[in-house]
């Protein structure tokens, strides 16, 4: 892992903001250098004031895509309920080709309810979001391959989640890139489970980018997560976005990159 680039990316928090900030914070970050920019897909906020201003992750991505340069861009991650996997397809290949090739397709089974409730999506079981997940990839996959144009490169699919019977196995079957959370020694467990996959699966375990998701105060664990398995650390900030926090997270990997 040590002779890898380490990439460092940023997810910017759609919650108690106003679009004007998201634009200047993802312009700000992408000539920076850093390797993606993400938002979060959801309707409501996820910490702090409940019914604080928030903005949804397609709209704001399509923005980006026109504002940014050269950062990978996407939503960590999408929740599979709520689009059509045909449509989620055309939707993600309209926002490659506004971007000229830098979209990435983050997708996960779904969890926070409030959105569910509130928007009229059936939330079900979390098996049944799973099962769902498993049935959408390859007809997103499908549909990609359908489209006229075409995606403007092999756009890429991160399944974000750490389930060890499910979710790790959907990587291993279909994914580019899989995305967790921290602490170290929690990752390493599940990137060993998700090599498991990919052995069980006939996959190269190399050919799925591991990023994880870590806040702004645990920047200083970057090693640990490197160590770990992680290959693309990703700093979660709300607004104020504390670009600074990326900077220093830049500024430690670069003998890494």
């Amino acid at each position: 892992m040590a002779d890898e680039a380490i990439k460092v990316g940023v997810q910017l928090h759609p919650q108690a903001t106003t679009v004007g900030a998201l634009r200047e914070a993802w312009r700000d970050a992408d000539e920076m250098g850093v390797d993606s920019i993400w938002v979060w897909d959801h309707f409501f906020p996820l910490y702090g004031d409940p019914d604080a201003a928030h903005f949804e992750a397609y709209s704001l991505l399509a923005a980006m895509a026109v504002d940014t340069a050269s950062a990978q861009i996407g939503a960590l991650v999408t929740c599979n309920s709520y689009r059509n996997p045909q449509l989620l397809a055309d939707m993600a290949r309209t926002i490659d080709h506004l971007s000229a090739g830098r979209f990435t397709l983050g997708i996960g089974a779904g969890w926070f309810e409030r959105d569910y409730q509130e928007y009229g999506y059936d939330f079900a079981t979390a098996p049944a979001r799973l099962r769902a997940l498993g049935e959408a990839l390859p007809a997103i996959r499908d549909r990609l391959s359908k489209l006229n144009p075409a995606p403007v490169g092999r756009l890429p699919i991160l399944v974000g989640g750490s389930g060890e019977k499910v979710t790790l196995r959907l990587v291993a079957e279909h994914a580019d890139g899989w995305n967790s959370f921290g602490p170290a020694d929690q990752y390493a467990a599940k990137n060993r489970v998700l090599d498991d996959w990919c052995a069980k699966v006939g996959r190269d375990p190399a050919a799925i980018e591991r990023t994880v998701a870590i806040e702004t105060g645990a920047i200083d664990t970057w090693q640990a997560l490197v160590e770990a398995g992680a290959t693309h650390i990703i700093v979660m900030t709300g607004d104020p976005f504390d670009l600074d926090a990326v900077a220093r997270l830049q500024d430690a990997t670069k003998g890494s990159r």
